[in-house]
C-alpha cells in the first residue's frame, strides 16, 4: 500500500506525521521524502546515508551545421523550450521536460540529447526502516523529474509512505498520483481550512481516497 502525506500548506506537522507512521511501521515500512525542494525527514529520522546518485535530465542541443531551420522542433514541444528565430534554432534547458520529441522528430537529424543535472537520490536505513530522500539541485525550477526518480525507488513488497511537498502544485500532484490514499495534514485556523480545501480539490480529481488530520494548537 501506498500512503502519501499532504499539506494545504507548510508547517502543519505533515513531517511529523509521516515519519511517526514509518517509526510505528519499521522494517515493514519505506519511507520516501518528496518534498526535493526542503527534505526533513532526515532531521526526524536521523537515517545512515548509504547511496548518493545523481539524477540528470536529457535536454536538446543544437547542431547548426546539420539544421535546415524546418521548424518542426519547435512545432511539436509543449513548452517552448526549443525554438527557431531567424536564422538560428535555440533551446531553453530549464524549460525542458525531456520527453525527447524534437531529437525524435528532427528530420536532419540534428538534435542530440545531453543529460542536466536536477539533484541527487539519497536512500539509507534509519534504525530498521528504509529511508530514500531527494534533494534538488540549487537554482534548478523543475522539481517534479526528480521526484519521478524518487518514487522508482518504491518497494511493492513495503507499505510506502510518501512525504509530500506542501500544497496544490505539479509537485504536490506528481508525488500523491499512483497512491491509494492521502493523508492530509492541516491545522484549524481560517488559512488551513482554506489551503486544505484547494488541496483536496486537487486531489478528488485524482480519484484518490483522502483522510484528515487535524493539528492541535
Amino acid at each position: 500500500m501506498i500512503v502519501a502525506v499532504a499539506s494545504g500548506k507548510g508547517g502543519t506537522g505533515k513531517t511529523t506525521v509521516a515519519t511517526s507512521l514509518g517509526a510505528v511501521l519499521g522494517t515493514r515500512s519505506q519511507i520516501l521524502d518528496c518534498d526535493v525542494e526542503e527534505p526533513n525527514c532526515h532531521i526526524l529520522l536521523k537515517p545512515t546515508i548509504l547511496t548518493s546518485d545523481t539524477v540528470s535530465l536529457p535536454v536538446p542541443s543544437v547542431d547548426l551545421k546539420k539544421c535546415s531551420l524546418c521548424g518542426k522542433c519547435g512545432e511539436v514541444c509543449q513548452f517552448s523550450a526549443i525554438v527557431q528565430i531567424g536564422k538560428t534554432v535555440i533551446a531553453f534547458p530549464e524549460l525542458c521536460h525531456g520527453c525527447g520529441s524534437c531529437s525524435m522528430l528532427c528530420p536532419d537529424k540534428a538534435i542530440e540529447e545531453v543529460p542536466r543535472n536536477l539533484g541527487v537520490i539519497e536512500t539509507g536505513m534509519a534504525a530498521n526502516l528504509e529511508f530514500v530522500q531527494g534533494r534538488i539541485r540549487i537554482g534548478e525550477a523543475m522539481a517534479p523529474p526528480l521526484i519521478r526518480a524518487v518514487k522508482n525507488r518504491i518497494k511493492s513488497n513495503k507499505f510506502v509512505i510518501l512525504d509530500a511537498p506542501p500544497g496544490a502544485s505539479c509537485p504536490v500532484i506528481t508525488t500523491v498520483k499512483g497512491a491509494d490514499f492521502v493523508i492530509m495534514v492541516t491545522e484549524p485556523t481560517p488559512f488551513g481550512l482554506n489551503d486544505l480545501e484547494i488541496a483536496v480539490e486537487a486531489i478528488e480529481g485524482l480519484g484518490i481516497p483522502i483522510g484528515v488530520v487535524i493539528k492541535q494548537i
